[in-house]
Protein backbone atom coordinates (compact mmCIF):
# COMPACT_ATOMS: atom_id res chain seq x y z
CA UNK A 1 0.00 0.00 0.00
CA UNK A 2 3.12 2.45 1.02
CA UNK A 3 4.80 1.57 -2.38
CA UNK A 4 1.81 2.39 -4.56
CA UNK A 5 1.35 5.54 -2.61
CA UNK A 6 4.90 6.28 -3.21
CA UNK A 7 5.23 5.63 -6.61
CA UNK A 8 1.60 8.18 -7.01
CA UNK A 9 3.25 11.04 -5.42
CA UNK A 10 6.71 10.63 -7.28
CA UNK A 11 4.62 10.32 -10.75
CA UNK A 12 2.71 13.14 -9.62
CA UNK A 13 5.58 15.34 -8.75
CA UNK A 14 6.82 14.82 -11.64
CA UNK A 15 4.34 16.02 -13.60
CA UNK A 16 4.26 18.92 -11.77
CA UNK A 17 7.57 19.50 -12.51
CA UNK A 18 7.19 18.83 -16.34
CA UNK A 19 3.82 21.04 -16.24
CA UNK A 20 5.67 24.42 -14.17
CA UNK A 21 8.91 23.58 -16.36
CA UNK A 22 6.90 23.64 -19.89
CA UNK A 23 4.89 26.81 -18.75
CA UNK A 24 7.44 29.23 -17.63
CA UNK A 25 10.23 28.57 -20.16
CA UNK A 26 11.09 32.24 -20.52
CA UNK A 27 14.62 32.92 -18.83
CA UNK A 28 15.80 34.87 -15.88
CA UNK A 29 19.03 36.28 -15.04
CA UNK A 30 20.34 35.58 -11.28
CA UNK A 31 22.64 37.74 -9.89
CA UNK A 32 23.91 35.64 -7.22
CA UNK A 33 27.08 37.87 -5.47
CA UNK A 34 29.81 36.41 -7.82
CA UNK A 35 27.84 34.10 -10.07
CA UNK A 36 25.45 35.19 -12.99
CA UNK A 37 23.44 32.78 -14.22
CA UNK A 38 20.46 32.61 -16.86
CA UNK A 39 17.63 30.00 -15.92
CA UNK A 40 14.01 28.91 -17.25
CA UNK A 41 11.74 30.72 -14.98
CA UNK A 42 10.24 27.00 -14.27
CA UNK A 43 13.82 26.07 -12.71
CA UNK A 44 13.96 28.86 -11.08
CA UNK A 45 10.62 28.31 -9.33
CA UNK A 46 11.11 24.86 -8.64
CA UNK A 47 14.32 24.92 -7.26
CA UNK A 48 13.10 27.55 -4.75
CA UNK A 49 10.55 25.40 -3.87
CA UNK A 50 12.95 22.73 -3.17
CA UNK A 51 15.13 24.93 -1.00
CA UNK A 52 11.52 25.91 0.70
CA UNK A 53 10.81 22.31 1.34
CA UNK A 54 14.48 21.44 3.00
CA UNK A 55 14.86 24.84 4.99
CA UNK A 56 11.10 23.29 6.51
CA UNK A 57 12.45 20.03 7.28
CA UNK A 58 15.79 20.91 8.83
CA UNK A 59 13.81 23.39 11.25
CA UNK A 60 10.79 21.04 12.48
CA UNK A 61 13.93 18.55 12.86
CA UNK A 62 15.69 21.00 15.02
CA UNK A 63 12.99 22.88 16.84
CA UNK A 64 10.82 19.66 17.20
CA UNK A 65 12.54 15.93 16.46
CA UNK A 66 16.07 16.65 18.42
CA UNK A 67 13.98 18.13 21.51
CA UNK A 68 11.59 14.62 21.64
CA UNK A 69 14.48 12.51 21.09
CA UNK A 70 16.12 13.96 23.90
CA UNK A 71 13.20 13.62 26.29
CA UNK A 72 12.98 10.38 24.85
CA UNK A 73 16.33 9.27 26.01
CA UNK A 74 16.09 11.13 29.14
CA UNK A 75 12.72 8.80 29.87
CA UNK A 76 14.30 5.65 29.21
CA UNK A 77 17.44 6.57 31.46
CA UNK A 78 14.94 7.15 34.19
CA UNK A 79 13.21 3.86 33.80
CA UNK A 80 16.85 2.34 33.66
CA UNK A 81 17.36 4.00 36.92
CA UNK A 82 14.21 2.28 38.56
CA UNK A 83 16.31 -0.88 38.27
CA UNK A 84 15.12 -3.64 40.78
CA UNK A 85 14.18 -1.38 43.84
CA UNK A 86 10.96 -0.59 42.76
CA UNK A 87 12.14 3.41 43.86
CA UNK A 88 13.51 6.50 41.00
CA UNK A 89 16.95 6.68 41.74
CA UNK A 90 18.81 10.54 41.44
CA UNK A 91 20.41 10.11 37.97
CA UNK A 92 22.25 13.19 38.24
CA UNK A 93 24.32 11.75 41.11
Amino acid sequence: MYRIAFILITVLAVALGLLIGTLNSSSVALDLLWIQLEWPLGLVVLTACAAGLLVGLLMAWFFSILPLRARLRKAARRVDAFGSTGSLKNIDD
